[in-house]
């Protein structure tokens, strides 16, 4: 398990938990359930408090949590027949974004994700999460064919932003992202989001301009990251917990904007303490907002698609 920094004091009652279990293991004469269930119970208290209220800076260290359920883990857990398709058919293959032809609750869709990876040589393949123009290219050659056959497009979001390097700014990078949100707003099927960790910048918004937007309840969707808003209105990075707050990035206030959906429930102490519970809320998630656009007419899905973010400013104006 790895702890974030407000965590520690819980990573030091089960790990104390977790030492006595370990010596009695090694000492059949020794009995300590009790004290290590006294152990158990007073570390759940802890992490009720600890998560009972947590702040929007701690919320952008829940979501970039290391071991949350990455894009992959969701489409091997909830999607069947998964068929990856690679490349934008331009210039390469971006790793950072996954996605092809899968079946989900055994219907054909089409299904797209940032995939950051889980170690540090799969991080370094998938560049973290950080897209080139070539990977949103992809989702608009992917979203192009689900509109061709008429199959629904499920998007999982988790990326800090679209990659900032110069050979990325060279091949059109602005130009890539603009294309990829024109064409979230044009396809006539069904288009469902999930933010299943960070939602950043325009990186994120590319895949998420959709029918409906469900984030996960640690997940964070923001214009920029806490510490690069920091950097440019205070030149000072170490500011980034005031700039989180003024951001109103988590999950709880972008459903008061209009911005969010539906949140999806997480498990005590984030999905990283329970993935497969966590994968099964965002399937039962993802079925239901399917269903509610299942049978909508392609031009009134079109219209209801573009209205809801042209009155995006007036209800978040409203909030």
């Amino acid at each position: 398990m790895n702890y974030l920094d407000f965590e520690k004091p819980l990573a030091e009652i089960e790990g104390k938990a977790e030492e006595l279990r370990a010596l009695a293991r090694g000492n059949t004469e020794m009995d300590v359930e009790a004290e290590a269930k006294a152990l158990d119970k007073k570390a759940q208290d802890l992490l009720k408090d600890l998560y009972k209220s947590l702040t929007p800076w701690r919320k952008c260290q829940v979501a970039r949590h290391p071991d949350r359920p990455h894009c992959r883990d969701y489409i091997n857990a909830l999607f069947t027949e998964y068929t990856p398709l690679a490349g934008d058919r331009n210039f390469a293959d971006d790793h950072a974004v996954m996605g092809g032809l899968a079946r989900f609750n055994d219907q054909p869709v089409v299904v797209i994700g940032h995939e950051k990876g889980n170690d540090t040589k799969s991080r370094i393949e998938h560049n973290f999460g950080m897209a080139r123009p070539e990977g949103y290219r992809k989702a608009v050659r992917l979203m192009d064919m689900a509109d061709r056959f008429g199959l629904p497009v499920i998007t999982l979001v988790d990326t800090p932003g679209a990659y900032p390097g110069k050979g990325a700014e060279e091949r059109g990078q602005s130009e890539a992202i603009a294309r990829s949100t024109q064409k979230c707003l044009e396809i006539g099927v069904p288009l469902i989001s999930v933010i299943i960790g960070e939602g950043g910048s325009g990186g994120a918004v590319a895949f998420a301009t959709a029918d409906q937007l469900a984030m996960l309840e640690h997940s964070i969707y923001s214009v920029i990251s806490p510490e690069g808003c920091a950097s440019i209105l205070w030149k000072d990075a170490e500011r980034m917990r005031e700039a989180a707050e003024a951001l109103r990035l988590t999950a709880q206030d972008l459903e008061k904007l209009g911005v969010c959906d539906r949140i999806i429930p997480e498990p005590m102490g984030g999905a990283q303490r329970d993935k497969a519970a966590t994968i099964a809320a965002v399937g039962q998630a993802i079925d239901a907002m399917l269903r509610k656009h299942k049978d909508m007419d392609r031009k009134k899905l079109i219209a209801a698609r573009r209205k809801k973010y042209l009155d995006l400013g007036a209800k978040g104006l409203a909030a």
